[in-house]
């Protein structure tokens, strides 16, 4: 088991990743640098092996997937991870890893929001992107994730060894953010200076087709982890629609003793009917949910049983 590993996933980051390993070895003599090579055409691999990292392959395509291999096939006390694109100061590290050490922080997040990164980032949609998701996320989960979608993290063993990663993309940070808020993990928030990236150095984030995945990722979370409030503001919605056109029909019958609108009555009657069934779906999920939470803490014992183990054998000479 490593002390600490710091998780570099890379796609075609050549002008940068070398300066990256050698900034992060140099901060942290006692980590291990494992860059995951994404497919690079570009000799990313052989630049980061001959900066001293660890590199290793992830053929499917995209940061989602390299994460979900990274967290899988690596064992330490401290995990750090961080972008090759040389936009996060290797010198928040040493802070970041002591939050988890010593404060028992489960995920710590870089944020960029509060210090540089509007006026580093030169893509206006990005920052008002990065600003929305944060609002959602911090009023849907009620918590307060200061940058959710920043690539410059640290982790204790309990939250990667539980971590499911679904996504396959970009929007894999914001997954991380929810699990965490979700399953009441405890995060803490460091303020670092981003600064955009070199020269020649080409973000691979699309912000319309990459926002659009993320902002799917977080309604499809939402569901998964709030059912009953999601169904119940879905059962409102029909239920509005529903008696909204019905008004006029009964209206009519009270006057007239007539209905001439069967069809929109039939289709009102079919609106409430799925609002009534939208709240009960809510309720059995949730309490599917609340079975998956019961769940999820006794994996976690067992997660940190097996890491016990694991230090101990680390420790003994």
């Amino acid at each position: 088991m490593d002390k600490i590993a710091v998780l570099i996933p890379c796609y075609n980051e050549s002008k940068t990743v070398k300066k990256v390993v050698e900034d992060f070895r140099k901060v942290l003599p006692e980590a291990v640098v494992y860059v995951y090579d994404n497919n690079s055409t570009d000799g990313t691999d052989e630049l980061a092996r001959k900066a001293g990292a660890v590199v290793r392959y992830e053929r499917q395509q995209g940061k989602g997937s390299v994460i979900r291999r990274m967290f899988r096939e690596i064992d330490a006390e401290v995990y750090l991870m961080v972008d090759g694109d040389d936009t996060y100061p290797a010198e928040a590290a040493p802070e970041m890893v002591r939050r988890v050490r010593e404060e028992q922080a489960d995920m710590v997040v870089g944020d960029r929001l509060s210090s540089t990164y509007y006026t580093e980032n030169k893509r206006p949609f990005h920052n008002a992107g990065n600003s929305f998701v944060k609002n959602c996320i911090n009023r849907f989960f009620d918590t307060d994730i200061q940058d959710i979608m920043t690539g410059y993290r640290a982790f204790n063993y309990p939250f990667v060894k539980t971590f499911p990663v679904l996504s396959r993309g970009f929007e894999i940070e914001t997954e991380m953010s929810i699990h965490a808020a979700d399953k009441r993990m405890q995060v803490s928030n460091v303020v670092i200076d981003y600064r955009d990236r070199p020269e020649g150095s080409v973000s691979k984030l699309n912000t319309f087709s990459d926002g659009f995945r993320v902002l799917a990722r977080i309604l499809s979370l939402y569901k998964n982890y709030k059912p009953f409030q999601f169904f119940s503001l879905l059962s409102v919605v029909l239920t509005v629609l529903g008696v909204g056109f019905l008004i006029p029909i009964l209206t009519e019958y009270f006057r007239t003793s007539l209905v001439p609108r069967f069809p929109t009555l039939i289709v009102c009657c079919f609106v409430l009917v799925a609002a009534l069934q939208s709240f009960f779906a809510g309720l059995v999920l949730q309490s599917m949910e609340q079975k998956n939470k019961q769940d999820f803490e006794m994996q976690l014992l067992q997660v940190a049983s097996n890491y016990h183990s694991l230090y101990r054998e680390t420790e003994e000479p």
